[in-house]
């Protein structure tokens, strides 16, 4: 009864936010519900006692959602009085919000230490062990296609970027191994005093 509870709490909260992600106006509000979204989503997960998948979609997705949204901030053209302009305004439906997903997080804690003795064995196969097997084993073939395909739009964007830059030194990586310790280290004596420009009035 409480697992329900508990699924359509996320489920609800999930489907709301993801709404508010491509309805709001403020693109920070949007990454912010997008968030939310993300967080309920790794609830529904430990639900399921997928505690693996739930960490990742925190880790990976929120970390890589903060980093975008680092770089979009850095690229547009933001005007940052205008976005305080409403934060005093919004301070309590802010607090309102940390306050829920504060409450969902201890709530799914409490729900999964209930669900203790539910998890597999020591003797059992463990959720994370059985997807790595199932990754490694039977999808072999197409995780390493996946990550080709990461690999060709990595390599995609670094030759769309790179482009020739009039007056910018370039690295040479050959020439620098090359050098020796006579080319680049040059000792000299200076005798005492000989250094010290005597200024006269």
């Amino acid at each position: 009864m409480l697992s329900s509870v508990f699924f359509y709490l996320f489920a609800t909260i999930c489907c709301l936010s993801g709404l508010m992600v491509v309805s709001s106006r403020n693109p920070v509000h949007s990454v912010l519900f997008l968030i939310l979204a993300f967080f309920n989503a790794a609830g529904l997960f430990i639900l399921l006692n997928a505690e693996f998948l739930a960490m990742l979609l925190v880790v990976v997705y929120v970390g890589a959602v903060a980093v975008l949204f680092l770089f979009v901030v850095m690229m547009l053209d933001i005007n940052y009085s205008e976005l305080r302009e409403g934060f005093q305004k919004y301070r309590p439906l802010g607090l309102f919000i940390g306050g829920v997903l504060l409450v969902e997080l201890f709530a799914t804690f409490f729900e999964y230490s209930g669900n203790i003795k539910s998890l597999p064995s020591p003797g059992d196969v463990h959720n994370t062990k059985a997807l790595g097997q199932i990754i490694y084993t039977d999808y072999i073939y197409l995780f390493q296609l996946a990550g080709l395909i990461l690999l060709v739009a990595m390599i995609g964007a670094i030759a769309l970027t790179l482009r020739k830059r009039m007056g910018v030194r370039k690295q040479v990586i050959a020439d620098q191994n090359a050098r020796t310790r006579a080319e680049t280290v040059k000792l000299a004596k200076v005798e005492t005093g000989a250094g010290v420009k005597e200024i006269s009035q």
